[in-house]
């Protein structure tokens, strides 16, 4: 069965070098009323084997992104200290009884809950951080690392409010804080872009709304969550992210629905917020017939054995349970991690659509977005296709979408200083922190290359790394600048995108409009630089 292609309609990253180093130095550590219910309608089991008992229609297409909405959340003071108590104990993240109002229409009993890892290592409550709340170690670097040689921010770097750099880093000589004052407080990706986070201002914060937490079989549009985006330092309209989600979809490749939204929490109201459509068990079934899986954070995509329970922390299943495993993931990490050179290139295109992971992959790099399969969040779906037997990769999280150096190549690497024109040293040549040899199929950007390291994916590196699949990369990265980029369709998303903002309560006009200036800038370079290379 065809996949389903989703065709919806950023963070002006600024950084000053010192406070930069430190938050590198987090980010590679680190590695969301009342009335009656509309009538709904009844539906058969879905793909997962969970029965749909009940998807409300609502008032308005939720993911609509040329029209206004409105969503409403209101909890209990007590479940959200409740929830908040044991986040910042523990780190888990509780699901809150919520009643939602969405485009006028009273939804009780929903679940809520915090949304992010990295992204809540800004969060504070009553002027407190969560005690290593920082990502894995609690934001400490490993052993013996420093920057890159030629780590350099992009100019205009200002810390974030709630900035704290890991245990034991030590400014340059000279140093001096902007203002003269302290450090501030915080961690994670914070300072990629990301603003402070308080609980005392909910209406701020990362959500993820379930429909059938607390109702069993309750979908809403036939999705059982959604995800509300925080804001950002560099992209408070966040229309870096819009932006790049609308070329994922015009691309043809399977993107996400998204929306904004004037939003509220108990009463508080923000500049609206971006709805995004979560992969859940809804969006499996419009793929297909198939298995859906989510890379985690802590995913290595490193073979351990036969055993599932072994892989817990790195894939999540979404659909099929109890049907469908996770063995045909654990196949295809097992054969890349171990096939030979002549293998992989004979025997990938059997096991994985490669035009579709060739799209992928030059899209990440067109929309210069480091955090992607290969980055610090192993952002990315798998889905298994049960007729054709092979996968395909699906974007997921662009948050830090367009924060590089416009100017980049398709051979340039992403990395988190940044990138440049660099390109890369084979994982043989260059060492990691501490002096570790890099892990097979893992790269590093050569010193001098941009700054900054790209953490690396065997799957991304052997594909890039292999003559016949490097050419069809660069085959569909010339379609897809000629299509996005040199046809102006780019730019279009990006007029719909800001009218999308634009048109509901709270919008920051003139914020918004700065914001499409740069972006509009960064297309710009973007086409010229691509332009350049394709020509050459």
């Amino acid at each position: 069965m065809a996949l389903k292609h989703r065709i919806p309609v950023s963070l002006r990253m600024n950084w000053k070098p010192v406070a930069a180093s430190g938050v590198f130095l987090a980010v590679c550590a680190g590695v969301f009323g009342t009335g009656t219910i509309r009538p709904y309608v009844t539906s058969t089991a879905s793909a997962s084997g969970d029965t749909v008992v009940t998807d409300l229609k609502g008032s308005a297409e939720l993911f609509d992104p040329s029209a206004a909405h409105e969503v409403k959340l209101t909890f209990t003071d007590a479940a959200y200290e409740d929830m908040l108590t044991e986040y910042f104990k523990s780190g888990e993240k509780n699901y809150v009884e919520a009643d939602l109002v969405i485009d006028g229409m009273t939804i009780p009993s929903v679940g809520v809950r915090l949304k992010g890892n990295s992204t809540l290592g800004s969060l504070t409550w009553n002027g407190k951080a969560r005690e290593g709340g920082r990502g894995p170690g609690g934001g400490r670097p490993p052993e013996g690392f420093q920057p890159p040689e030629g780590f350099e921010p992009p100019e205009g770097f200002e810390p974030p409010e709630g900035f704290e750099p890991p245990e034991g880093f030590e400014p340059p000589e000279g140093f001096e804080p902007p203002g003269g004052g302290e450090m501030p407080r915080g961690g994670g990706f914070a300072g990629m872009g990301r603003v402070s986070l308080k609980a005392e201002e909910p209406e701020n914060l990362p959500w993820l709304i379930s429909f059938d937490e607390f109702v069993e079989g309750r979908r809403y549009q036939g999705h059982s969550q959604i995800a509300v985006r925080p804001t950002s330092m560099g992209s408070p309209t966040l229309l870096k992210e819009s932006l790049a989600i609308s070329m994922v979809g015009a691309s043809g490749e399977p993107s996400q629905g998204y929306a904004y939204s004037a939003f509220s929490v108990n009463g508080r109201s923000s500049g609206p917020r971006l709805l995004v459509e979560y992969l859940d068990e809804g969006y499996a079934e419009e793929l297909g017939d198939g298995v859906l899986y989510k890379s985690l954070a802590t995913s290595t995509f490193t073979y351990k054995g036969e055993d599932q329970t072994s892989y817990t922390d790195d894939y999540k299943q979404i659909n099929a349970k109890g049907e469908q495993d996770l063995q045909p993931v654990i196949d295809l990490v097992k054969w890349v991690e171990q096939s030979s050179g002549e293998e992989f290139a004979a025997g990938l295109a059997a096991k994985l659509d490669v035009e579709s992971f060739a799209r992928y992959l030059a899209l990440q790099n067109m929309l210069l977005n480091f955090d992607d399969m290969a980055g610090p969040g192993r952002n990315y779906y798998l889905w298994y296709d049960l007729t054709t037997k092979k996968f395909k990769v699906i974007t997921w999280d662009l948050n830090l979408a367009f924060s590089g150096d416009a100017n980049a190549g398709p051979d340039d690497a992403m990395s988190m200083g940044g990138l440049g024109r660099g390109g890369q040293a084979p994982a043989d040549q260059v060492q990691q922190p501490g002096g570790q040899d890099a892990a097979p199929g893992q790269t590093r950007q050569r010193p001098g290359g941009g700054g900054g390291m790209r953490m690396g994916h065997k799957l991304k590196d052997r594909f890039l790394e292999t003559p016949a699949f490097k050419t069809i990369y660069e085959e569909q990265y010339r379609k897809l600048y000629q299509e996005l980029l040199a046809g102006g369709k780019a730019t279009t998303l990006l007029d719909q995108a800001a009218a999308s903002y634009g048109a509901n309560q709270g919008a920051d006009a003139p914020e918004a409009q700065k914001e499409v200036t740069t972006l509009r800038e960064t297309l710009t370079t973007r086409t010229k630089a691509l332009g350049e290379d394709f020509a050459k």
